[in-house]
């Protein structure tokens, strides 16, 4: 008697099953006590915790997404998402949500008038009547022997720059030779501005200055009259600014139910 070469049935069966399993296990992030998670709420969430996606990230947010699921089951198995005052507390976070963001979508399309702007930016433009701007370079270091060493290199005839892009421990501008563009003595931190000020223009300060970010060798490249930026350069500042007002928000929130009550139809 020889045996069949053909698979069993039930060699197909779980053959079928296996391939049914791995594409389950592919669509999504993990399966609790059978009910699906979808792998496209885990991309979510790691996509909104704002670091660079890893697998030690992706474990982190599927242990979260598990709790979630474990946490819902046990409610639905407690009888709990029928209870009267659980279903009345999340109604009342559900309305708490749906207020803020009507809220905020009225204030992004139609909140902010011209008339708004143009109180704004008038409180704002005499900020810049009487003052001087400063168009100034730094090189940033962290011990002050280094910030002496590199002031009198600078003295001597090397390029402040060249050295700003290669020893400044500031970021944002040592790319760009230690520019920090045109700015006002109100806009630094105290000792910064001071040494700013008294410096003359076209010369670095006689020695380093000291600031809590550190040693600064600071170059006053001009000077000018400060001038008020247009308003359109500043518009979004100008919004920032008054959207978080609460004297505003109160009044704006009363306005937007106002034409909400106005435009809806009563019986």
């Amino acid at each position: 008697m020889t045996m069949s070469k053909q698979p069993s049935f039930f060699i197909i069966v779980a053959l079928f099953s296996a391939l049914g399993m791995t594409t389950a296990l592919a669509q999504n992030a993990v399966i609790v006590n059978g009910k699906p998670i979808p792998k496209t709420q885990l991309d979510k969430l790691v996509a909104k915790s704002g670091q660079a996606d890893n697998p030690q990230i992706r474990e982190q947010a599927r242990e979260m997404l598990v709790t979630r699921e474990l946490i819902i089951q046990e409610a639905n198995n407690r009888g709990l998402t029928q209870n009267e005052a659980v279903r009345e507390q999340l109604e009342q976070s559900r309305m708490g949500i749906l207020v803020a963001a009507v809220f905020q979508d009225y204030i992004e399309k139609e909140g902010v008038s011209e008339a708004d702007l143009k109180t704004a930016y008038d409180q704002v433009k005499t900020q810049y009547t009487g003052g001087k701007e400063y168009h100034v370079k730094h090189i940033l270091l962290d011990k002050e022997a280094d910030a002496q060493a590199i002031t009198a290199q600078i003295k001597a005839g090397a390029n402040f720059g060249e050295i700003a892009k290669a020893k400044s421990k500031d970021p944002g501008s040592a790319p760009s030779g230690g520019d920090l563009g045109w700015v006002s003595d109100k806009a630094l931190v105290p000792e910064f501005s001071k040494a700013m000020v008294q410096a003359k223009k076209g010369q670095i300060t006689d020695k380093p200055v000291k600031t809590q970010f550190g040693w600064h060798i600071i170059y006053v490249e001009d000077t000018r009259d400060a001038s008020a930026p247009s308003m359109e350069e500043i518009k979004d500042r100008l919004k920032q600014m008054i959207t978080s007002d609460q004297n505003w928000q109160k009044a704006k929130f009363s306005e937007m139910l106002q034409k909400l009550r106005a435009k809806a139809k009563l019986q």
